[in-house]
């Protein structure tokens, strides 16, 4: 029978939410388990728009603590996370002056049916009022109103239906996965006694102990003193699996495309357009990471291990960007990626999607006879917040074990943040990199954009006459090869999906998927019967969840 290890908190889930809180109850020096069925980040946390944003939305349902809090976070993560979060101008046609300031008034008076046709005093008045609630450690300029005429001047395959266009700032986020990681690692290592497990299943729970399988087969018997759930869609399951009944969460789909359209990613130059469908609907586009990334439905839905990004919603994408950008032509064919997720929103008969509360909360059911343990689940929040929330539910944690709290996590930089070089600083980084590494100054920028500060030990395994992908020739063989012995790698799929960004992209290859698969089963000592199998997974995942055939 395995040992029982006692440890403060166990966090079931390692999406957004758990990863923040693991990193933060570490800091505090708590010692902490984060254990995920998958890979870190690669439920909900893999699926979202990849935006980082204030809610400006949230605005119109009176949710203005949220808006509050979103626009604070927003601009901590810039700070905080400059390698993976940057500021996104963002632009709003608008296709009336003065329509629905009746309807928002309604939707904010608590009616459960979305407005429509927004004008340009209402989209005015929200725009001041998110400038507002964005002041605090502001680092972007305030919005902005277009004329028709400039607006056209500025993007000149939008709808001549417009009649103005308001302008602000949110952000984007370029690789959420790999932040979610990055969160993990932080706690690791101001916490060495903690540990975090990906791939591993939970296999019983006999009341006082929670029995998880890890990927290399090895058992474990958790006996924590509270238990977190963090399982995002999968909440109200894992809770049944600790032996208790919960009714928390009523999630709805998102789903997003991603097309190689070079036109379309000229004339957004580097904005995003956030605008009504023709349904009323809110939708957005912009670039990532050189694709145009669509989306996102709002359908309700309950099975997060069947979500699959529909024909029906590719249709309405592609109809929309039709409608809005006449100029330009939209096909079935221009799509790389497809992708969709289950927002853990709190359960909520009878309203419409768009409506339910994206704010967050953490009900406990207190231990009882049987279980000596609480049991905390985050219900909702979303990819924005998530260090806020942590730092909620950590304070918690933190009075309920009777422990004070020793740093704050609100200027605390992540992974490959840490120490980044910005202005003047980023061309003596990005020499002294090279002096060191041999690495031309091109490639260190490169790496410095996609990891970060971290980008040096990279650099310094890759040496100065890295192998480079056969078709994505920016990727080396070195490179991935660090990935799979440093950010623990399971399979394949983590390399492709997650640790990169070569999916998502629509660039991933029959070819190269060999010579990654190689490098990987070196790194992790795979036999060929292993590596064959992680292949066909891989592909196979690809062309049935994301329209991602590889030739």
């Amino acid at each position: 029978m395995t040992a029982p290890i006692s440890v403060d908190v166990l966090i079931l889930g390692a999406g957004i939410n758990g990863a923040g809180l693991f990193r933060d109850l570490c800091e505090q020096g708590l010692t902490c388990a984060i254990v995920d069925k998958g890979d870190f980040g690669s439920g909900t946390s893999a699926a979202p728009s990849r935006l980082i944003h204030g809610g400006i939305k949230y605005l119109e349902t009176g949710e203005l603590r949220l808006v509050a809090q979103s626009t604070l976070e927003r601009n901590l993560l810039l700070k905080n996370a400059p390698h993976s979060v940057t500021a996104l101008s963002t632009v709003i046609p608008v296709f009336s002056w003065v329509k629905g300031v009746s309807a928002a008034l309604r939707t904010l008076f608590g009616s459960t049916t979305a407005p429509r046709n927004r004008g340009a005093l209402l989209i005015k008045i929200g725009l001041a009022m998110y400038d507002f609630y964005g002041r605090h450690h502001r680092v972007m300029p305030r919005h902005a109103m277009w004329s028709k005429a400039r607006a056209l001047r500025e993007i000149p395959p939008l709808t001549p239906r417009i009649v103005a266009a308001g302008t602000y700032f949110d952000a984007k986020v370029s690789h959420p996965e790999r932040l979610v990681l990055e969160l993990v690692q932080d706690g690791l290592q101001a916490s060495p006694a903690s540990c975090a497990l990906n791939h591993a299943a939970m296999t019983g729970c006999d009341g006082k102990t929670v029995e998880v399988r890890a990927a290399d087969g090895q058992a474990y018997a958790f006996a924590p003193k509270v238990v977190v759930n963090a399982a995002g869609p999968w909440i109200d399951k894992v809770n049944a699996a600790l032996g208790v009944q919960s009714r928390l969460i009523g999630g709805t789909k998102g789903s997003h495309i991603l097309l190689d359209h070079p036109e379309l990613i000229r004339a957004l130059n580097g904005r995003m357009i956030y605008f009504e469908a023709d349904d009323g609907r809110i939708c957005l586009v912009f670039d990532f990471l050189g694709r145009a990334l669509v989306g996102s439905s709002d359908i309700r839905a309950a099975d997060p291990d069947s979500v699959r990004c529909e024909d029906h919603e590719i249709a309405y994408f592609l109809q929309s960007l039709r409608s809005l950008l006449p100029g330009l032509s939209f096909s079935e064919d221009q799509i790389v990626y497809a992708y969709s997720g289950i927002r853990p929103l709190p359960a909520s008969d009878g309203t419409a999607p768009g409506l339910i509360s994206r704010d967050h909360s953490a009900p406990v059911i207190e231990a009882d006879g049987a279980r000596p343990f609480a049991i905390i689940s985050l219900v909702g929040g979303k990819w924005t917040t998530f260090r806020g929330f942590a730092e909620e539910v950590a304070d918690t944690i933190l009075s309920r074990l009777g422990r004070p709290r020793r740093i704050s996590t609100q200027s605390l930089p992540i992974g490959g943040g840490r120490d980044f070089p910005q202005g003047e600083q980023r061309a003596r980084w990005v020499a002294e990199v090279a002096r060191e590494t041999g690495a031309a100054p091109e490639r260190v920028g490169q790496l410095l954009d996609r990891y970060g500060t971290t980008a040096r030990a990279i650099l310094q395994a890759e040496g100065a006459r890295p192998e480079t992908l056969a078709d994505a020739a920016d990727y080396t063989l070195q490179e991935l090869d660090w990935i799979a012995r440093n950010e623990a790698v399971v399979h394949l799929a983590d390399v492709v999906m997650r640790r990169t960004a070569l999916a998502i992209t629509g660039r991933l290859t029959m070819r190269d998927l060999h010579q990654i698969a190689r490098v990987t089963a070196a790194a992790l000592q795979w036999d060929d019967t292993r590596l064959q199998q992680e292949m066909a997974e891989v592909q196979a995942k690809l062309a049935a969840d994301h329209r991602l055939c590889l030739t």
